[in-house]
This record gives structure tokens, C-alpha cells and sequence, in this order.
């Protein structure tokens, strides 16, 4: 099992790809996707390892990042063309903590339809990008902890810590309703799975640098 950090706009695969084209082991998994609009924790398996995936991604996972507020997307994040939703100057702190806590807990979630879920067996991202309607079923999630660390020109900084399954462009989204202004997730990143903290993981470029220095010594 290798931790990494990934870089914004590498997909989980991305990371799996260059690994398995470095390291030259045909079985390489990741345990559990991140977005390429966001950075930090991805969990590699190679070899035998690989059964080890489905236990992985079970794993609790941690995330920073922030959320802004009278702008809404599509894509709940920053994929898409964002619009003007409503008026967040009345915002403060407070509010957006006090609302935040309704979002603790076990709580029923819509994922985005830009999202890899499929939906009558096909990505819903992919039908979205054709305009296609796809009904996104809701689903139950745990948020453990949701803190609000700070709030400034209409952004507000955040933590939190779910369960696997959770879609935080749709806590940001949902917040945003709660509040009547709209918002979208505007920066992301994993910081924990389980008990494995992003602080120990390999940049991708770092990993394949000292792997081939490790290899040509040997050699």
C-alpha cells in the first residue's frame, strides 16, 4: 500500500497509471476516487495488496477546504460555469456555523450529476455533459465533525470529517440552500483516510524519481 499526495487536475487514475508504468506491475487499484479539481490522499495497492481496497475505502476520510457562497454550478464545484444566486453580504460566521450543524450527523444526500455514479448504466457526469436528465437517487451519509474555521469576502473556510460515500460538493451545495444564498465548493483536500494522514504520502513525482534512482543503483 503506497499513500499519495495528488496534484489538482490528476485523476485517481492518472496516479494509478503512472505508478503501474513505472513500477511495471500490471495489478495497481486506488481505494476510493478524489476529484481532479481537488488534492491531497489517494491510496494506491499493488500486487496481492489489491484485496485490501474494499477495505480502504471504507475507511473514514478527512477534508479542508472552502466554500463559496452566492454562487451556485451545475457541477456544485468549480467544473462548471458558476451563476449568481443570491445576496451573501448578511452572511457572518455564526450564521454559516449554526447552519453547518444541521449537516451533522446521519444525513440524506443527492449526489451531483457530475458525478461518476451510473445511472441506467452509464456515468451520470457523461450524461450531463450531453444535457441528458438523470435522476440521481438520495442517499444516507455520516458527517462526524463539520467546522467552520473562518469567513471572509463571501468564502468560508471549512474541515470535515465522513463516512465513504460522501459528496462534499453536495454538503456545499446543500449549506448554500439552507442559507437561501446558494454556494459551490471552491478548493478541496483529502487530508485523512482512516489512519493514514497525507503528511506521510508521495507526491507522484517524488515516488517515480527516487524509484528509479532505487532501480538504477541496483542495476
Amino acid at each position: 500500500m503506497i499513500p499519495f499526495d495528488k496534484d489538482l487536475e490528476w485523476t485517481s487514475f492518472d496516479v494509478v497509471n503512472k505508478i503501474r508504468n513505472t513500477i511495471k506491475v500490471r495489478k495497481v487499484g486506488h481505494a476510493g476516487t478524489l476529484d481532479p479539481l481537488a488534492s491531497g490522499l489517494v491510496l494506491l495497492c499493488t500486487g496481492k495488496y489489491t484485496k485490501k481496497l474494499n477495505d480502504l475505502m471504507g475507511l473514514e476520510k478527512e477534508y479542508t477546504g472552502t466554500i463559496t457562497f452566492g454562487k451556485t454550478t451545475p457541477s456544485y464545484d468549480l467544473e462548471t460555469e458558476a451563476s449568481i444566486s443570491g445576496d451573501p453580504s448578511q452572511l457572518t460566521i455564526d450564521l454559516i456555523r449554526d447552519a453547518a450543524q444541521q449537516f451533522v450527523g446521519e444525513v440524506e444526500q443527492i449526489p451531483p450529476i457530475y458525478s461518476a455514479i451510473k445511472v441506467d448504466g452509464e456515468r451520470a457526469y457523461k450524461k450531463a455533459r450531453k444535457n441528458e436528465e438523470a435522476k440521481m437517487k438520495a442517499r444516507v451519509v455520516h458527517i462526524r465533525e463539520l467546522e467552520i474555521l473562518d469567513y471572509r469576502n463571501a468564502t468560508a473556510t471549512f474541515r470535515m470529517v465522513c463516512s465513504k460515500g460522501t459528496y462534499v460538493r453536495s454538503l456545499a451545495h446543500d449549506l448554500g440552500q439552507h442559507l437561501k444564498v446558494g454556494a459551490h465548493l471552491s478548493s478541496l483536500r483529502r487530508t485523512r483516510i482512516g489512519q493514514y494522514q497525507v503528511s506521510q504520502a508521495w507526491k507522484v513525482s517524488q515516488f517515480v524519481e527516487s524509484f528509479k534512482k532505487e532501480f538504477n543503483d541496483h542495476n
